[in-house]
C-alpha cells in the first residue's frame, strides 16, 4: 500500500511524459491535492489500499456543498472538472494495480444545463467597440489589431498572445496557432484583420520593440510580450461605451466570432476546426442560439403569428 501523495507524484510524472501542458498539470495537481487532503482529514485515508467506494461517494456529495469566493455554489462545469481529475487519477492507479477497478465507476459527472451563451456581441456592437479604440498611439493600434484578429479568427486570448512574427503568413492570409495540448492548427485571417496586422508589423510594432531578436508579435510598452490581464484591463476600458449587461473579455470575441459564422450558415465542422475544438459537442450552445434567432424571426414574420 503506497501513500496516495507519493502516487500523485508518480501520476504527475506520467502526465508530463504524455505531453500535458504545465497549466494543465498544475490545475490537475491542485484538484487532486484538495481531494487527497480531504481524504486524510475527514476519513484518515492516506494509502491506496484504504480507499473504497464509500469514500468516493462521500466526496462527490461534499462537492455540492463547495462555494466560490463569492459564496455561490460551484457550477456543474467546475464540479465535473474536479471529478474528471479524480477519475484520471483512479484510472492510473487501477492500471498499475494500486486500487481495484470497481472504483472507476463510482464517480458520476453532473448533468450540465444547456444554456445559451450570454456574453456575445452583435456585429454592430463589435464595430462600435473597435471604432472606439484610439489608434493614434502604438498601444492603441496594437490593441485594435489584436481584437480584430480575435474577432476574425475566434482564437483564444492565450493563443493570440503566444503568436510569433513567423506565425503570420501574409502571403496566404493565415496564422499558425498553438492550441490546447500543444496542438498546432492553421486558421484563416480575414482581410480587415490582415490589413491591420500588416500595418502593425511594418509601422507600429517597431516602436514597441526593444530587442532586435524579439519575435513575439504583440508587445507591451516595455517591449515584453503583452499579458492577458493587461489586455483585459484595456478591453474593459474600451467596452465602457457599450451598453451590455456583461463584462466584455477577450473570450467574448471568440464567442461572437463563432455565433456570427454559424448565423451566416457556416459548416459546423469548419467552425469546430477554426476554434480548435475536439468535437461538435462544444458548439451545441451556439446552435441553440441560432434556433432562438429563428424562433424570433418566425414570430415576427409568419403571417399567422401576426394574426395574434
Amino acid at each position: 500500500m503506497k501513500p496516495l501523495f507519493e502516487l500523485l507524484d508518480d501520476y504527475q510524472v506520467h502526465r508530463q511524459a504524455r505531453g500535458y501542458s504545465p497549466e494543465t498539470l498544475y490545475k490537475g495537481r491542485r484538484n487532486l491535492l484538495g481531494f487527497l487532503r480531504w481524504l486524510a482529514t475527514v476519513h484518515q485515508v492516506t494509502t491506496s489500499g484504504e480507499l473504497g467506494p464509500r469514500h468516493l461517494e462521500a466526496w462527490q456529495k461534499r462537492l455540492h456543498g463547495y462555494r466560490t469566493g463569492r459564496g455561490l455554489p460551484f457550477k456543474p462545469l467546475s464540479i465535473n472538472k474536479l471529478i474528471e481529475s479524480v477519475r484520471g487519477f483512479l484510472k492510473f492507479l487501477t492500471a498499475r494495480g494500486h486500487v481495484p477497478g470497481v472504483l472507476n465507476g463510482v464517480l458520476c459527472s453532473v448533468k450540465k444545463p444547456i444554456l445559451l451563451p450570454t456574453s456575445v456581441l452583435t456585429h454592430a456592437q463589435v464595430r462600435k467597440l473597435l471604432a472606439h479604440i484610439p489608434t493614434s498611439d502604438p498601444q492603441g493600434y496594437r490593441d485594435r489589431t489584436l481584437l480584430e484578429l480575435l474577432y476574425s479568427t475566434g482564437i483564444r486570448r492565450k493563443e493570440a498572445l503566444q503568436l510569433k512574427l513567423t506565425d503570420i503568413d501574409f502571403g496566404h492570409a493565415t496564422a499558425l496557432v498553438m492550441g490546447k495540448g500543444s496542438k498546432q492548427r492553421v486558421v484563416p485571417v480575414g482581410r480587415t484583420a490582415m490589413r491591420h496586422l500588416e500595418t502593425y508589423v511594418k509601422a507600429v510594432r517597431p516602436f514597441l520593440q526593444r530587442e532586435a531578436s524579439d519575435q513575439d508579435l504583440f508587445l507591451d510598452r516595455t517591449g515584453k510580450v503583452l499579458t492577458g490581464p493587461a489586455l483585459r484591463v484595456r478591453l474593459l476600458r474600451y467596452a465602457a461605451s457599450l451598453d451590455v449587461p456583461f463584462a466584455v473579455t477577450p473570450h467574448t470575441f471568440r464567442r461572437s466570432c463563432a455565433t456570427e459564422l454559424i448565423r451566416g450558415g457556416a459548416n459546423l465542422y469548419h467552425v469546430k476546426d477554426l476554434l480548435g475544438h475536439e468535437d461538435l459537442d462544444t458548439l451545441k450552445h451556439y446552435v441553440k442560439l441560432t434556433i432562438a434567432d429563428l424562433k424570433k424571426t418566425h414570430e415576427k414574420c409568419h403571417p399567422r403569428e401576426r394574426d395574434e
